[in-house]
């Protein structure tokens, strides 16, 4: 058992238990709760565990608990607790190694929008969490689909539309098609927090024969005990057809109402729309039953309730918006194909990282269904390859610079892309970290687009049905990688289009680079320590005992020099940068205020751009963003610098680091350059903040604030 493990325990009971912790991370000195709702934590017993100096709320679902230099050893402490298991972690600024999980980055783009619209936000997430769970059916329908088009191609399998081995090939994939709104009705009904079969169930209703057999009674003639059964039902039907779209829409009586009557297989909008009310209804059941018969009459009711409205009402309605929806892209396909084949892949680079492309997705389901095509995925595909052809460029880079740690990231995105058709690793793995991807990539997705839409243009298609169609199009939901190439009508145009979107994204990425100078420093940077790291490996002990003691001026990646027995007593602390001396009160961090961190004092105004270490020591900590600094002196004074407030945000753009952590260095030596200006524009304080974290083990720490002071003068006295 380590010795922060009772700690550990008190502080994740003290969050409001494993079930409130939706995230952990930890910096240079706090650990950072990421929680279901920080009322449930309880600040009083988290302030009085061993360990703990302060408990800070950021936001009704942050909360931060300070612990000093320690912190590691508690989040590793927390982290090995065994109902921490599926809690995710990381380290968001702690030493060169540390980086956001693509989780985090995820949780950070959409936490840009989120909290503005609540009922948006919900609505987004309801959409995604009823889809998300059937995208591995959905890709490998789309995958058998593109291996019978092969086999077709090859002749391997006859085109025959009626024969045995065809109908069984379109069994395999079209069940998942065929069946979808009753998964969908699963998922948003379990979403929803109702029965999820009791949702599948009534989606399933309205899918029978019996139920399909009242818009085509000639069809399913067998559902029919008398030929008097089957003449009546023709007789009821009254259909109209859809000029546009080419379906045609049939109506019947039932209880003497008018029921409108729809194949729903393959519907999206139907099972969506008939959850969120079943969810109404069953909720309000729930309330006015009593519990002992909630089993037999909660379902019972809402089914009893919920299949005559979806079949009168939510059904019909369903349709109409996917019929509607359907009809004006279909519209501006066909009479402005330069626009929306462009428009396609410029938007879905924004869309995708918030989760807002699952109405687009939810659509071409739509069309599959009432087409029986798309033509929305086709433009689709070009920014999918542009993001691919991103992902290619920042690989070349990488291996031009030995950048093993990029190319490693880069290589596995890549591979993810074009042969799963994933744009997750690539996107929250690299182009979200490194924002001049998105200026690259935007061009290659224009080219694309612009390439589909021209060469869709001179080239139209004919579909089976004799529709004359000016794009790609496709009659399988698929993931746009290199393997479902064949599912696509023109599939020469789709592939030129790709091809094109594709090289544009990794010339432009290869030439420009995708990293600002600050980042691309910083790089070079870490790439040094990474080989230095690597070569002292290799080094036999030996020869490397030899060079520490031929070179007593470590290089940056030299080992620690362990502290002298008589070191002399440290008893002043300089300035880390020239500025205005304040108070820790001054600073604008509750945290630094309450002196949680130590006795010390900020730096306001700097007047360079150069921080350097305010004592010899050896780094212990040293925070991949750059704003963070931990220095402990030989006779065991622990010092941190902290460069501006809250800039761990910045995620190091404007920090260049230029010590790494186990450095020696002296009084005065270079920690890190910074752009100040760049702070100030991202909204941050840039007083640079100075405490000895360990000052409650010292005779006194003494600040000396209120005046102007340059880089080096003494500011702190120390007495032992």
């Amino acid at each position: 058992m380590g010795k922060n493990q009772e700690s550990a325990k008190a502080i994740v009971k003290g969050v409001g238990g494993v079930s409130n912790i939706k995230m952990l991370t930890h910096c240079a000195t706090r650990l950072r709760f990421t929680l279901g709702d920080t009322a449930k934590a309880d600040v009083p017993a988290l302030e009085a565990t061993k360990g703990v100096l302060a408990v800070v709320k950021q936001s009704d679902t942050a909360l931060q608990v300070v612990i000093g230099g320690g912190v590691e050893q508690f989040y590793d402490e927390i982290m090995s607790l065994p109902e921490m298991a599926n809690v995710k972690g990381g380290e968001v600024e702690d030493d060169a190694d540390s980086e956001l999980t693509n989780d985090q980055v995820k949780a950070q783009e959409r936490a840009k929008t989120k909290g503005k619209n609540k009922w948006v936000d919900s609505f987004f997430e309801f959409l995604s969490d009823s889809f998300r769970p059937i995208i591995g059916v959905l890709l490998g329908a789309s995958l058998i689909i593109a291996i019978i088009n092969v086999l077709i191609a090859c002749h391997v399998v006859s085109n025959e539309t009626q024969s045995p081995t065809m109908l069984f090939c379109k069994a395999m994939y079209r069940g998942v098609f065929y069946f979808l709104p009753i998964m969908i009705a699963y998922n948003g009904a379990k979403k929803l927090k109702v029965d999820p079969w009791v949702g599948a169930s009534i989606m399933g209703a309205v899918m029978t024969p019996e139920f399909l057999a009242l818009a085509n009674p000639d069809k399913y003639a067998s559902v029919f005990s008398t030929t008097d059964g089957q003449a009546a039902a023709n007789a009821a039907l009254n259909c109209v057809t859809n000029s546009t779209l080419g379906t045609s829409s049939c109506t019947t009586k039932v209880f003497g109402i008018t029921m409108q009557l729809n194949d729903y297989s393959g519907n999206v909008f139907v099972p969506l729309l008939m959850v969120a009310v079943l969810a109404l209804v069953y909720k309000g059941l729930q309330r006015i039953i009593p519990n002992s018969v909630q089993l037999v009459f909660v379902p019972f009711l809402s089914m009893l309730v919920m299949i005559p409205v979806t079949a009168f009402i939510i059904g019909p309605i369903g349709v109409w918006l996917g019929n509607g929806l359907g009809t004006g892209l279909a519209w501006m396909n066909n009479h402005a194909p330069f626009i929306f084949a462009i428009l396609i892949p410029m938007l879905y680079p924004f869309l995708v990282p918030l989760g807002l492309h699952w109405p687009l997705n939810a659509l071409m389901l739509m069309n599959i269904d009432t087409l029986g095509y798309d033509f929305i995925q086709g433009p689709m595909g070009t920014w999918n390859f542009a993001c691919f052809g991103a992902t290619l460029g920042v690989l070349i880079i990488a291996c031009r610079e030995k950048d093993t740690q990029m190319k490693e990231t880069a290589g596995g995105a890549l591979a993810a892309g074009l042969l799963g058709g994933v744009s997750e690793p690539s996107l929250y793995g690299i182009h979200l970290r490194y924002k001049n991807v998105y200026k690259r990539m935007l061009i290659g997705c224009f080219a694309g687009g612009l390439t589909i839409a021209i060469l869709g243009w001179l080239f139209p298609s004919t579909l089976a049905d004799g529709t004359v169609v000016r794009g790609v199009t496709t009659t399988a939901f698929a993931f746009t990688s290199l393997l479902t190439i064949p599912v696509f009508n023109q599939m020469w145009v789709y592939a030129v289009s790709i091809a094109v979107a594709f090289a544009v994204s990794a010339i432009l990425v290869a030439t420009l680079d995708y990293r600002t100078p600050e980042q691309k420093a910083e790089a070079h940077a870490r790439i040094a320590r990474e080989q230095a790291k690597e070569a002292g490996k290799a080094a036999p002990a030996a020869a490397t005992a030899t060079a520490v003691k031929a070179a007593p001026a470590a290089t940056k990646s030299a080992p620690a020099v362990p502290a002298a027995a008589d070191a002399a007593p440290t008893t002043e602390i300089l300035a880390p940068i020239a500025g205005h001396a304040v108070t820790l009160e001054d600073t604008g961090d509750a945290v630094f205020a309450s002196k949680a961190l130590g006795e010390g004092l900020g730096i306001a105004d700097p007047k360079d751009s150069r921080v350097v270490a305010p004592v010899a020591g050896v780094l212990k900590t040293v925070a991949k963003t750059g704003h963070a600094y931990g220095i402990k002196t030989d006779d065991g004074v622990e010092v941190l610098v902290h460069i501006g407030i809250d800039t761990v945000k910045m995620g190091g753009e404007g920090f260049t680091v230029a010590v790494t952590k186990g450095q020696r260095v002296n009084a005065g030596d270079l920690l890190a350059t910074v752009d100040f200006d760049k702070v100030a524009a991202a909204g941050h304080p840039t007083v640079t903040v100075m405490t000895v974290t360990n000052s409650k083990k010292l005779a006194s720490v003494t600040p000396h604030t209120g005046v102007d002071v340059s880089a080096g003068d003494a500011v702190i006295d120390i007495a032992h």
